[in-house]
């Protein structure tokens, strides 16, 4: 299943060639790994091309474990006498879990169902509920902000990551799963918990960033970006992303715009265009966007944020880039 990737292209996402060389490279040796990198980058769109790219594969027909009729996992499957095949792609075995303060070992793991338990004892195997991580079996697990779960959750993750089996509680509950797990976190997020020691020792870290050009970033808008029916001049569509990339090296910036502002900054451009009667966006529909989409993006050194609003922060500056740009805007700014 794995090595099959090591002949494909991540073609959702452009650029980042080094981070895809990365993870094909760990996905090769079926190492778990974990994306590191602010939020916006595309991260959750890759951990899905990997799955899309997952080779078809037979399973037990309507089993949600996507238990192999050889080899079945779940109670349910393996009570079983008789068993219908069903071949599912590999976008269809990408299970998501978001990490979050309130979630438990159960949510992942499983749980014994009371009602199964009275039937077949509490300590049997078909009074276990196999959670998510095993819905995941033979397809990706992807663990969304990773670093957002207490460290008694990460710590409940190490055995069946090790060795695909689980014990929750008393109950000893041996249950293999063949999964990638992709996990992501942003190191920029101060209000997460710290990722203990053992936990991260079970994974390769691999560092994304921003798209390396405004080329790269300029497709990405015009592909992901919601279209209307309007012109949008390419001096106006380099006008937003050149700001939103500059904003990105500011020093006075503690929180950094993504490229989901890029795409906000195109798509409130053709909205406020449209609403206006037009059918071709002008400077002024991009500046009357600019304080919506941005303002709560950014998050201003301590330095300064005293001494100046976020909102006042992004008209001052975007004024100054205008500016500068006027030449390319033919009169237009």
């Amino acid at each position: 299943m794995i090595k099959h990737l090591i002949d494909q292209d991540f073609t959702d996402i452009l650029g980042q060639d080094k981070v895809k060389k990365d993870l094909k490279s760990a996905l090769f040796m079926k190492r778990h790994v974990i994306i590191v990198g602010p939020p916006g980058i595309g991260k959750t769109t890759l951990a899905r091309n990997v799955a899309k790219l997952l080779p078809d594969t037979e399973v037990v027909d309507g089993c949600e474990f996507h238990c192999s009729p050889k080899n079945p996992i779940c109670p349910e499957c393996k009570a079983k006498k008789t068993i219908k095949k069903s071949k599912i792609k590999g976008e269809e075995r990408f299970i998501r879990i978001q990490g979050s303060p309130d979630l438990t070992a159960e949510d992942l793991l499983g749980d014994i169902d009371p009602i199964k338990a009275l039937n077949f004892g509490p300590l049997s195997m078909e009074a276990f509920t196999p959670g998510k991580i095993f819905k995941a079996n033979n397809g990706i697990l992807f663990f969304d902000e990773v670093n957002r779960s207490p460290e008694k959750l990460q710590n409940a993750l190490l055995q069946v990551l090790q060795e695909g089996s689980a014990t929750l509680g008393s109950y000893d509950v041996d249950i293999p799963a063949n999964f990638i797990f992709i996990g992501t976190m942003n190191p920029e997020d101060f209000s997460t918990e710290r990722l203990s020691d053992v936990f991260s020792d079970r994974f390769d870290f691999i560092y994304m960033g921003y798209p390396e050009t405004l080329d790269i970033e300029k497709q990405i808008v015009k592909q992901k970006g919601n279209k209307v029916e309007v012109d949008f001049p390419e001096p106006l569509l380099e006008l937003c992303i050149t700001f939103v990339r500059e904003l990105r090296d500011d020093e006075n910036l503690e929180k950094k715009p993504s490229v989901r502002a890029s795409l906000g900054l195109y798509e409130r451009a053709q909205s406020n265009c449209l609403l206006d009667g037009r059918k071709k966006v002008t400077f002024k529909d991009i500046k009357d966007a600019v304080v919506s989409v941005l303002s709560h993006r950014i998050k201003l050194k301590p330095s300064i944020k005293y001494l100046e609003d976020p909102k006042d922060f992004i008209i001052k500056e975007f004024s100054q880039h205008a500016s500068k740009h006027e030449d390319s805007l033919g009169g237009d700014g």
